[in-house]
C-alpha cells in the first residue's frame, strides 16, 4: 500500500526545514553575542582619524630598540623580561580577556633583577591580552601581547 504525497506533506517538510534553519541561526547569534567582550573603540570615525598618529608612535617606539617579552611564572605571576631598556625602568600592564568574560584590570610590577620584572599579584589562568608599558629615560614603550 503506497501513500499519496500531498500538499500537507510538502507544507510539513517546508515548515520543518525553515524551523531548523531558524533554530540554528538564533543559536549561533546567541552564542556570538555572549562571546563578544565589548566595544573595541567607542567611535570608529575618531579612531580612524588617530590611526596615522598611532603608526608614528609605534615607529618611534620601534626605533628605541627595546625588546619586551611576557611569560607566566609557576606561581601564576606575570614575568616581563626586557632587553635594551635603560636602568631604572618601570613596567605596568593592563590585562583584558580577548573574548567572553569582560574582566579587565591593571597590574603593577616589581623589579626582579636586571631587565626582569614580576607582577605584584598572580594573574588568573586563561587567555589574556596584556597592554604592557615600559617607562625609562623619559621614553615610553607600549605594546599589546597575548598572555596565557
Amino acid at each position: 500500500m503506497t501513500r499519496e504525497f500531498t500538499g500537507r506533506h510538502m507544507s510539513a517538510i517546508l515548515v520543518a526545514g525553515f524551523g531548523i534553519v531558524m533554530a540554528v541561526n538564533f543559536t549561533m547569534a546567541t552564542l556570538a553575542m555572549r562571546g563578544f567582550g565589548g566595544v573595541v573603540v567607542d567611535n570608529s570615525y575618531v579612531a580612524s582619524q588617530k590611526f596615522n598618529g598611532w603608526l608614528e608612535t609605534a615607529r618611534a617606539q620601534d626605533a628605541l630598540g627595546w625588546e619586551v617579552a611576557a611569560a607566566r611564572a609557576g606561581d601564576g605571576r606575570m614575568v616581563v623580561s626586557t632587553a635594551g631598556v635603560p636602568a631604572g625602568a618601570r613596567v605596568s600592564a593592563a590585562l583584558r580577556r580577548p573574548l567572553g568574560d569582560p574582566a579587565a584590570f591593571d597590574i603593577a610590577f616589581a623589579g626582579a633583577g636586571p631587565g626582569a620584572f614580576v607582577s605584584t599579584r598572580p594573574v588568573p589562568s586563561g587567555r589574556w591580552i596584556a597592554r604592557v608599558s615600559v617607562f625609562a629615560g623619559g621614553e615610553e614603550w607600549t605594546r599589546e601581547m597575548r598572555f596565557e
